[in-house]
């Protein structure tokens, strides 16, 4: 059992094996947090998507994180430019030995591992339109609030 605020949090029994991809993303948000970000695993910005990471500046900004774990994992990813219109800046988070040759122009790039990472390209700033960043900025919040929500109410 754990303490997280005032609530008592007790870990499943069942141990769960982390995927290559979710241990990239753990050490992305590690090191996002130590940048100012709030981040999000697995964040739904519209209908048929879902970001490995979305990570949200203390100015608003939004980023944008895909995980790939190896060359086939990069390869069978066809929806990555999808999320172009949700983000101000998309990231490719790989480990060391990934071949970053695979990775398109104008994309940002952080090697990880599943203890912390580096930007070692900043991708250009995407513009994002104020009706759709205030939805997301919405979006985020609630799935923030539910997703703690649920850690406190297991069975909500």
């Amino acid at each position: 059992m754990f303490i997280l605020g005032d609530m008592q949090i007790i870990p499943s029994q069942t141990s769960i094996d982390p995927k290559p991809g979710q241990l990239l993303a753990r050490g992305v948000t590690r090191h996002l947090a130590q940048l100012g970000f709030a981040c999000l695993d697995e964040f739904k910005p519209a209908r048929g998507l879902r970001m490995d990471v979305m990570g949200m500046g203390k100015k608003g900004e939004l980023w944008c994180v895909e995980c790939k774990s190896c060359r086939a994992d990069f390869q069978s990813d066809s929806k990555w430019q999808n999320y172009l219109p949700y983000c101000e800046r998309f990231f490719w988070a790989v480990d060391a030995d990934f071949p970053t040759d695979l990775l398109p122009e104008g994309t940002g790039l952080i090697i990880a591992d599943a203890y912390d990472a580096e930007i070692i390209r900043m991708p250009d700033a995407l513009p994002l339109a104020a009706a759709r960043r205030k939805v997301l900025t919405r979006d985020f919040a609630r799935t923030a609030a539910l997703r703690l929500q649920t850690l406190r109410d297991p069975r909500l």
